[in-house]
Order: structure tokens, then sequence, then C-alpha cells
């Protein structure tokens, strides 16, 4: 199961209540996943339960007791504890499993993967002054719109709606790509530095990372080819390095599964640093995984490396239709 699945789940376990008479409340469009929290167990936790106790004008408590007996019923739901005020903990009947699933997901979709319908029918307008960083931000934030299912339209004049701290400097010297992650990475009240560290090709360079990242996938997928086997989503396996402790998800689990919900905000609140940043988070927790993926010495490649390489292939996917979104280039060799 999914993340965006289990999602779905504890919506259904909504409308199964409302329908039954359990509660009278309007089901909302969406249900939040969390890590869980201080005092928190298992794998997810949602306030779902807190958010309806008002309207269906009973205690959280209440609300996420009967939640829970719904959820107890669902496919791949092992157990669900209800901590503090009215959070659900909820535990998974596998991690790998959901790891597996989410991988199997990102690759069915490719770089559409995190795409939805948040926005559907929407004209959002964008006016800008005309300065070059809210001209690149206004053009992230219109490709951003529309994997959300809205049009963004973008005008000058007054009064301006997306107004970023301008670029201090002609940051073309710099090139396209970049002149735009110098002004997309900065949060737009920031002021961005147009500096030619962003040019360093190294991995003090943020933007190098998630560049370089994307091009070791690329090069490890072609590797594997010559060496007669191909990417399969499935267990990872422990035959090298450290063994994680059987119930840490891996690294990569996290950014990738809040890929979507990352689209959703950027889209939402006009924000294309946090897609930057979020591609960041995945390179970083990326590449550890790299040297692990292909057979050293005279070792066999196996399932854990087709399934190394799945999860790779699975970030690298991410990267590249983040980048395409930012309007930077995803290199195949870098």
């Amino acid at each position: 199961m999914t993340p965006a699945e289990l999602s779905r789940t504890v919506l259904d376990a909504v409308c199964r209540a409302v329908d039954a008479g359990e509660l009278d409340v309007a089901p909302p469009e969406r249900v939040i996943l969390t890590e869980p929290g201080p005092g928190g167990c298992g794998d997810f936790a949602t306030n779902v339960a807190l958010r309806l106790a008002r309207p269906a004008a009973q205690p959280p408590l209440h609300v996420a007791g009967i939640l829970r007996a719904r959820l107890l019923d669902a496919d791949g739901v092992r157990d669900v504890v209800v901590t503090g005020p009215g959070f659900l903990n909820i535990s998974l009947r596998d991690r790998d499993d959901l790891l597996t699933a989410l991988v199997r997901e990102i690759r069915e979709r490719g770089t559409g993967y995190g795409h939805g319908d948040a926005l559907a029918g929407q004209t959002v307008v964008l006016r800008v002054p005309y300065e070059v960083r809210a001209e690149v931000v206004a053009d992230a934030v219109a490709r951003i719109v529309a994997t959300q299912g809205g049009r963004a339209e973008i005008e000058h004049g007054e009064p301006v709606t997306l107004r970023p701290v301008p670029a201090p400097e002609d940051p073309a010297p710099l090139g396209p790509d970049a002149a735009r992650w110098a002004l997309l990475h900065p949060a737009p009240h920031d002021r961005p530095r147009i500096t030619a560290d962003h040019l360093v090709q190294r991995e003090v360079n943020p933007l190098f990372r998630v560049r370089y990242a994307h091009a070791r996938v690329r090069a490890l997928t072609r590797n594997a080819h010559d060496l007669g086997f191909a990417a399969e989503p499935g267990e990872l396996g422990h035959d090298t390095g450290t063994p994680r402790p059987a119930r840490t998800p891996h690294p990569l689990q996290t950014p990738l599964a809040d890929h979507p919900r990352v689209l959703r905000a950027a889209a939402h609140h006009h924000a294309p640093d946090r897609l930057a940043r979020h591609l960041l988070a995945v390179a970083d927790a990326l590449l550890p995984l790299l040297p692990e993926v292909l057979p050293v010495g005279e070792e066999k490649p196996g399932a854990a490396h087709r399934a190394r390489l799945a999860l790779a292939e699975a970030a690298g996917a991410v990267l590249a239709g983040g980048l395409s979104l930012l309007g930077i280039d995803a290199p195949e060799h870098l």
C-alpha cells in the first residue's frame, strides 16, 4: 500500500462512517498523512479525527475510535492506535511492501508521478512586475499549477500578486540552468545569490548534487544493461553495507512518498522553492544508495540489485520531473 493509497483508505473509512450514520459531517477532500510525532507509533499518523470533531459535534477521541474500527478492516493495515487528543497512528503490514508499491507506482507514472487534480478547472492569475526573477518564478509556478490540473495566466501591471525579492544583478552569465536554480531555490522573500558557486561541479553545490544524482542513475541503468540485468521492484536486501533495522524505512521512502504533497503545496502557494528544496532532499537520500546498486567484484546480479536499481530509477524519475518543472535540464551524463 502506497501513501496515496493509504490516504484514500482513510478517506474511505470516513465516507463509510458517514454513510452508516456514525458521523454527521462532510468528508474532507483529502486526508494528509505524516510521520508519527512524539508519543506516536506505527508507520503513518493523521489528524483527520481532530479535523472532523468540531463539524461532527463529537469529541475527537470518539471520532478517532469510529475511524479506528473502520481502518482495522482495511487491507494492508496491521494496527491502528489512537494517541494524544485523537491522532490515528497506522501500522502497515510490511514496510518493504510499502516501499515496493511506491516504487511500482512511480515507475508506472514516470515523471508524471505526483500530478493530480487539486486545481482542476481553476485559472490562476499571476500578475508580476517586469523583473527577471519574477518572470522566472511565474514561469515555474505556471508549470507546477498545470501538474494539478490548473491553468496559469501571467500578466503584468498592478496590483502585483507575485513579487519575489529581485535579483541583485543579471543572472544570465551563470547560464540558463544555474541561473534558474539561483532564482528559484531561495524562498521568494529571500535575496537570491547570483554567484559563481552555482557553477561549481562539486557536492557543495546543491544544483550539482541534484543533477549529478540524476545522471548517476542514468549511468547505472546503462551499466546494468551491460551486465545483463534490469530494474525490478522488490526487497532491497542488506547483503552490502550495514544492515538497517527491520522496521526502519529506507531514507528515500519519505521524500518519494512526499512528492505529491510537495507539488500540491508548491502549486497552491505559488512557491517553486519548495519543489527545489524537495529535489535536494531526494538527491541527498539517493546518493548513498548508488554505490550499492551494481554487483561488486565476482558478485552476480541478484534480486536485491534489481530492486535497488528500481528504487534508484524511481528517484531519478522524480528528479527529472521536478527539474523539468523548474525549467532546468536533467542531464544523461555529467
